[in-house]
């Protein structure tokens, strides 16, 4: 007889792990620590499982993650809302962490997510770095508005001073951000690609590098999903509803945002594209999210053929032409 395939959710926790595995219903908890995971892997190699799935958790699923890829079983990292969508859809509207399991596994017999490019140990360190960054600008722009608002001159020298620090950290954190991307060779070409298209400077570079590793790997419709700039129907009968785009990473759709923006002035290929769009009546709105679409659809294409941008742009000349 033709073995069943068994589907393992993961619900994560800092203190501790459920585990759910589809169809047999088999459940059990383990402590979030070293020992605990070494306990998991070891058992899942046992179960052989088709998939195992857990949801992002803020980077409590990281160590585990890790784990079971060195492991080589089949792990996914999948986003919480569509799990949540899935559960109401199954009529399961309770939350524990021993149901979040169970939907997991379900989730993954029913959907089979794709197993990814998982980040390995460098680009986890640069996601972190480009994090942290992010945190401190936002404090940046935070205490700027505060001292522009300043009523009284005895909180100023605080915030001025705090200004300074945060300064000094991001020119810190940018030169260890550049140091990690030189220092390894693979980065150092995707970052010199990346960087060819007028409108991608470093910090989209390399938000795009740590947040996004399946650039370059995945189909145009896939990698425009996966962010949340590929545009969905909403149809029903004969009603013809707005398209519109949703889900995805929006980090990564805050940076290309800012890209596309700068590509629309100064990139040839964006600018003209996003020109047609708005003589053709489109929103700015709408025409700046295609461009965004567009964008990140040739930066995918550069990283799958190791073609600079200008490569890319002759070649669909000629082969228009």
């Amino acid at each position: 007889m033709e073995r069943q395939e068994t589907y393992v959710g993961i619900d994560v926790a800092k203190a501790g792990m459920d585990i759910a595995v589809f169809p047999s219903d088999e459940r059990w908890s383990t402590l979030n620590d070293d020992a605990g995971i070494r306990q998991l892997v070891s058992r899942l190699k046992t179960l052989e499982p088709a998939l195992v799935l857990l949801e992002a958790s803020g980077g409590l699923e990281l160590p585990i993650v890790a784990a079971l890829a060195v492991e080589e079983l089949p792990v996914v990292v999948v986003n919480p809302r569509q799990v949540r969508d899935f559960a109401r859809a199954t009529g399961k509207l309770a939350k524990t962490d021993t149901l979040d399991a169970v939907v997991l596994a379900h989730f993954g017999e029913a959907v089979r997510p794709p197993v990814r490019p998982l980040r390995d140990s460098e680009t986890q360190l640069l996601s972190s770095l480009v994090a942290r960054r992010h945190q401190l600008v936002t404090m940046l722009v935070s205490e700027k508005n505060r001292l522009s608002t300043a009523s009284t001159d005895a909180v100023r020298p605080s915030i001025e001073t705090h200004i300074d620090w945060l300064e000094r950290e991001l020119d810190d954190l940018g030169g260890n951000l550049q140091q990690i991307i030189r220092r390894s060779p693979v980065w150092r070409e995707k970052d010199d690609l990346l960087r060819t298209v007028p409108g991608i400077g470093e910090q989209v570079s390399l938000t795009l590098l740590s947040h996004l590793p399946e650039l370059g790997t995945l189909g145009h419709r896939q990698i425009a999903a996966l962010v949340g700039v590929a545009p969905f129907n909403r149809d029903s009968g004969t009603l013809r509803g707005k398209r519109t785009v949703w889900g995805g990473r929006a980090r990564v759709r805050a940076s290309l945002y800012m890209g596309a923006l700068t590509a629309s002035r100064c990139n040839p290929v964006i600018r003209d594209f996003y020109q047609r769009l708005l003589a053709a009546g489109k929103p700015k709105k709408v025409a700046l999210t295609a461009c965004m679409r567009k964008l990140l659809v040739t930066l995918n294409s550069i990283l799958k053929h190791r073609s600079p941008w200008y490569d890319v742009t002759l070649k669909k000349t000629h082969n228009t032409s």
